[in-house]
């Protein structure tokens, strides 16, 4: 790919002020087009040092509204970035709906710099860099990817100019030399990367930078092109949906669109559906004696456990899920009962605000992720995605399919970057849901914790027994395998959710 281009192509300046001046008259426009469309679009760099990046990037925002756009820099990492996940920090700074983020090197830094790093913390990065990608590209995120390609004359020279310069002598390292050096080893690299890294949905494009002005126009023509696009097709998707359900009437801009009725599936029948929960009995028994005991125990030694998770750096995310009334909120009190309250977070999921429905709807979760040291406790999770989300019919079909793999791919990087995963299904049958929704009507203190929605979703418990069945069976993976909490029994319930968490901490711990 790199090795047969000439990097030496170059633009005169009458041609290249007309053709730059039109361009950014249709990039602006691009730029409105994707707003009004809710089009999310990620513009990245990457490319030899003193390719002239920022150069590039200040030009392609020169015609853009800057409250529509953000430009990120990213260098070696943080303190703070370092104690989470790798992929962490560009989940947070991945575009809600209709804003432009632009990214001066990106998530590629570990693919590109990774053999100057002293380690690399992915254990497959190519993978998990086109699992992100493909993610944000199936929500409609549009990524346009450059790489600048000079010769490593050009390369020489710059560097040579830079560090001549008192100004910016600062900009030119060590490993900007070894690269002009070692430039046909780089270029051997770099080509490998892109080859691996480049597909349909978000493909590269390689920019010839030895000529500044012809890297200019081609840069701002692919992005003024891909805009274009992504808007063209939104508009058109919309003109379908309009279609499909006939005319919206006007409504007031502030006023939210009514969410369709759901078309709720009919349940297979049970002698057909592969069920992982048939075989489970919901009620283990257990008095209050070996509860106390038993609790007592394996809170203390989790007090300790704690403690040896800060010090040894190793995080954790205990993820709850379950049927309504199934003691959640009890267990949850239980586990972090013993344990030092700052260096452990409960991360409570409810329907999604604003800002979060307009992200990917794992970003809420990604800026939870656990840092190094710390439990984050999930009281509900993604897992509404392929539950609630597709019984109510807030994604479509597609949509919550797809979100298996995506689910799966969150977690595998979760685990590579060193979290200990558990999993947490607390399983009651339909009576003790019934007992305990009737004991809170009944009861003032615990009237709160019972809603209409409560009741709602009991009626339709075969089809979320259907949904939590293929959850479980599609989701429990060797690295984040699914516990599941028979919890008919309060207190067994407790108790096993707690020894469960002791136990994988144990074995993790050094």
């Amino acid at each position: 790919m790199l090795k047969r281009i000439n990097v030496s192509k170059k633009l005169a300046k009458d041609e290249y002020k007309k053709t730059i001046d039109a361009l950014g008259v249709r990039l602006g426009e691009a730029q409105r087009a994707c707003r009004d469309e809710k089009v999310p679009v990620i513009v990245l760099f990457e490319g030899w040092s003193a390719a002239g990046k920022g150069s590039r990037i200040g030009s392609l925002i020169r015609s853009l509204d800057p409250r529509g756009f953000e430009v990120f820099t990213i260098q070696t990492p943080s303190e703070e970035e370092r104690l989470h996940p790798y992929m962490w920090r560009f989940w947070r700074r991945t575009p809600a709906d209709g804003r432009v983020h632009v990214f001066d090197r990106s998530w590629y830094r570990i693919l590109m710099r990774g053999r100057e790093e002293e380690e690399t913390p992915l254990s497959d990065p190519v993978r998990d860099v086109l699992s992100f990608e493909r993610m944000l590209t199936d929500t409609g995120v549009v990524i346009v990817k450059f790489f600048l390609h000079v010769s490593r004359k050009e390369q020489k020279k710059r560097l040579e100019a830079l560090e001549a310069n008192p100004d910016t002598a600062w900009r030119v390292t060590k490993a900007d030399w070894k690269q002009n050096r070692d430039y046909d080893e780089y270029l051997t690299h770099f080509e490998r990367i892109l080859e691996e890294t480049d597909h349909d949905q978000a493909k590269w494009t390689v920019v010839e930078a030895d000529d500044g002005r012809f890297a200019d126009v081609k840069v701002c023509l692919t992005v003024v092109e891909a805009l274009e696009e992504a808007a063209e097709k939104a508009r058109a998707k919309r003109g379908q949906d309009a279609g499909a359900v006939g005319e919206a009437p006007e409504r007031p801009l502030a006023e939210a669109p009514e969410r369709p009725p759901a078309v709720a599936p009919e349940p297979l029948p049970a002698e057909v559906r592969t069920s992982v929960l048939a075989s489970v009995v919901s009620w283990q028994a257990m008095d209050r004696t070996e509860y106390r005991d038993r609790l007592k125990d394996a809170q203390k030694s989790l007090d300790i456990l704690h403690s040896a998770m800060y010090l040894q750096r190793a995080p954790a995310a205990a993820v709850f899920e379950g049927w309504d009334a199934a003691g959640k909120g009890g267990a949850i009190k239980r586990l972090v009962a013993p344990l030092d309250p700052r260096g452990y977070k409960v991360a409570p999921s409810s329907a999604p605000n604003d800002i979060e429905r307009a992200h990917h709807y794992l970003w809420r979760y990604w800026n939870e992720a656990p840092k190094a040291g710390h439990l984050t406790v999930f009281d509900r999770s993604w897992y509404g995605r392929v539950m609630v989300e597709r019984i109510e019919g807030f994604c479509t079909r597609a949509e919550w399919k797809r979100a298996f793999r995506e689910i799966n791919d969150f977690e595998e990087q979760l685990v590579d970057s060193g979290v200990v995963l558990l999993k947490f299904w607390l399983h009651i049958d339909p009576d003790e849901q019934l007992r305990r929704f009737e004991g809170r009507v009944n009861n003032p203190v615990k009237q709160w914790k019972i809603t209409d929605e409560d009741w709602r979703n009991r009626e339709k418990w075969e089809q979320y027994l259907e949904a939590v069945d293929e959850m479980l069976f599609r989701t429990s993976t060797t690295y984040a395998p699914w516990t599941i909490v028979e919890a008919d029994n309060k207190l067994f319930a407790r108790v096993k959710v707690v020894e469960t968490v002791r136990r994988q901490l144990e074995n993790r711990l050094k």
